[in-house]
């Protein structure tokens, strides 16, 4: 983890749906009005799990602990290194979420829509597809 990257996003369950937020409806940022994800790009010489709970708690409000992380894989994007994180929270933290300045909106959506949904960044929908798939796998 400590080579160069991009950005981070973190697939955050709170219960057994998963959080998401509304993209801005701006023609200047890619995804406009899509469901993204927590996260967002590197600041400074942060780590790639700083960076996804950092943009975490800037666009959701929620303190999320390193040693709640569960799942982590890096992949590549036309921008770089790329890295996707999941944690498991309990439901009764989205009485504690805030959207910051970031986002039209955020709600819950059980996993498998947001993988389905044609407004889902799509690939952060294939990376959650490929953390939902080896979960079953080990059921």
């Amino acid at each position: 983890m400590n080579l160069p990257f991009s950005g981070a996003k973190l697939a955050l369950f709170l219960g057994d749906d998963l959080l998401v937020i509304k993209r801005d409806d701006k023609p200047d940022i890619p995804y406009p009005g899509y469901w993204d994800l927590p996260g967002g790009g590197r600041e400074g010489a942060e780590s790639p799990v700083d960076c996804a709970l950092r943009e975490t708690l800037e666009e959701v409000g929620l303190k999320i602990s390193p040693k709640d992380i569960c799942w982590q894989k890096s992949y590549q994007r036309a921008r770089g290194t790329v890295w996707f994180f999941a944690s498991h929270q309990p439901a009764n933290l989205v009485g504690q979420v805030e959207l910051g300045s970031e986002g039209q909106c955020w709600q819950l959506m059980a996993p498998g829509d947001y993988c389905a949904h044609d407004l889902a960044v799509p690939h952060f929908a294939e990376q959650l597809q490929l953390y939902l798939d080896q979960l079953r796998g080990c059921a």
